[in-house]
């Protein structure tokens, strides 16, 4: 299958699209920075903004499937790149006649999803390092996941739990809404979302995916991702 991949060069991306071309398909990795990514085998590197429409427009034409890991980080300023960019995609996609969407998105968004009980997360660890410095992100993620849902696209909504770094996929798991844990490994995330592409398990729905195997020290987890830097897409 030809698949659209876009933020290739984000830090799920790089294993998306690393995933993908072992699985065997054939990739087009979308990224603001095409030089960063090396050449290989089955890999065709286009250089695009996801809030550019035209230059959307010009590298989905061709796909089979699009699939959507854009990323921003946190800021106290209005986001618009989730939702601008779903726009972009939704529009190329009907243009272009792709029907299969799969987008990456986050459990934050949703007030019922509640992974931790302990006094630690939910009164400081979610209020300060993800509600608050997140409020604008989760604000778009929200805007780009109705734009999708109202899309006459063939989609899934893929959503995280707190994102972290894994060598290998697990033995992740799946559940309707939100996910069931704390931590996604993007190994993880990478392969739901491909075997989501593959199998059209959840057309038309969202799942979320959790990770229980190897998972990170809270506080670990809170130095690499919730004080990131800025990753080039």
């Amino acid at each position: 299958m030809r698949l659209v991949v876009f933020g290739a060069n984000g830090p799920t991306g790089r294993v998306l699209t690393a995933q993908a071309l072992a699985q065997g398909h054939q990739v087009v990795a979308v990224t603001r920075v095409p030089s960063a990514i090396a050449p290989r085998d089955g890999l065709t590197v286009a250089g695009a903004d996801v809030k550019d429409r035209r230059a959307v427009e010009d590298v989905v034409a061709g796909g089979e499937a699009v699939l959507s890991v854009v990323g921003v980080s946190y800021s106290s300023k209005p986001i618009t790149t989730y939702s601008t960019g779903a726009a972009n995609l939704v529009a190329a996609m009907s243009r272009h006649g792709l029907k299969r969407l799969v987008v990456a998105s986050s459990a934050a968004i949703d007030p019922a999803y509640r992974p931790s009980d302990s006094f630690l997360f939910t009164r400081i660890v979610e209020p300060y390092f993800m509600r608050k410095p997140g409020r604008t992100l989760y604000a778009d993620t929200i805007r780009m996941e109705a734009l999708v849902r109202a899309a006459d696209l063939d989609w899934t909504i893929v959503r995280s739990a707190w994102l972290y770094d894994s060598g290998t996929i697990t033995d992740y798991g799946l559940r309707e809404d939100f996910p069931g844990g704390l931590y996604t490994g993007r190994a993880d995330l990478a392969a739901a979302m491909l075997a989501e592409v593959s199998g059209h398990g959840h057309v038309r729905g969202t799942v979320g995916v959790h990770t229980d195997e190897g998972t990170p020290h809270l506080f670990r987890q809170i130095w690499r991702e919730g004080i990131r830097k800025p990753q080039k897409q």
